[in-house]
């Protein structure tokens, strides 16, 4: 969350336009208020809105207001799940102007479809966050269409950067890869967590203890992977000494059939899967 980005939200004259409020859009919606934004430039729809969100009202944001009282929006961001994107879009055309940007989060949901969906003159943003948005440590990769500005990339740059580091592309051919990698990537993460907890206990850790161990080094680790200006692979071999316990384990995952080549694999995998969604 940079100033910057919160002064390009300050300086808004028209609605943020948030359809879907469930974890990712809720956590979007959090960021932003975080940012300085104020809750009377937010409309909100949410069939199911929780506690927290309906609360909100009383400062002034619009929860599922009429469709006539919205009117065109500054940026419109669909955070809805995509088997319903064929529902939802149509009903946000009135609210695209000439001066709006569509942002969508929906996986797998291409800028194709988005200008049928809405019309081939909008301003298009595809995005791609992950679930360490919840507590503002995601990463979210952005593709524009053609008709995006620059005023409305930087507003789209300082809606995604609520909720982490934004980074963005010119090739949206690379987002099935990137939806492999970062969004698909905490999975892994956790799968570590898990894994290594499981092998702690039978190699006669009490369970609950290696539990915390497998939680407290993953967590650990990768907190100082982001803090540490030194590459994952300086790091790695910082902590192995030559025929030690770390490089006997290193020799099994970094063998043959080893994490290098499982990891290719799954990620290989996730991409396919996610060029078969996108149709």
């Amino acid at each position: 969350m940079t100033t910057t980005s919160a002064r390009t939200l300050a300086h808004l004259s028209r609605t943020i336009l948030l359809v879907g409020a469930g974890k990712m859009g809720g956590a979007l919606l959090e960021g932003w208020l975080a940012l300085g934004l104020e809750a009377r430039n937010l409309a909100v729809l949410e069939p199911k809105p929780a506690r927290e969100l309906s609360a909100l009202a009383s400062r002034g944001l619009r929860l599922n207001p009429p469709a006539g009282s919205i009117g065109e929006a500054s940026a419109i961001i669909v955070a809805v799940k995509p088997q319903i994107a064929g529902e939802v879009m149509p009903g946000l055309a009135p609210h695209v102007g000439a001066a709006t940007v569509v942002l969508s989060i929906m996986a797998g949901q291409r800028l194709a479809f988005l200008e049928r969906a809405l019309s081939q003159r909008a301003a298009l943003v595809r995005a791609m966050p992950n679930t360490p948005a919840s507590i503002g440590r995601g990463i979210t990769v952005a593709v524009p269409n053609v008709r995006v500005s620059a005023r409305q990339r930087e507003l789209a740059h300082a809606l995604l950067s609520a909720t982490g580091a934004v980074e963005w592309i010119a090739d949206e051919g690379l987002m099935d890869a990137v939806t492999a990698v970062s969004g698909s990537g905490p999975a892994y993460v956790f799968l570590l967590a898990e894994a290594l907890a499981q092998a702690g206990a039978a190699a006669g850790l009490p369970a609950e203890l290696a539990a915390k161990l497998a939680r407290a080094t993953v967590a650990g680790s990768g907190e100082l992977l982001q803090r540490a200006p030194l590459d994952p692979a300086t790091l790695r071999q910082n902590v192995t000494s030559p025929g030690g316990t770390t490089s006997a384990a290193l020799e099994v995952l970094m063998g043959p059939h080893g994490l290098d080549e499982l990891m290719a694999r799954a990620v290989a995998a996730a991409t396919a899967r996610s060029r078969q969604l996108g149709g």
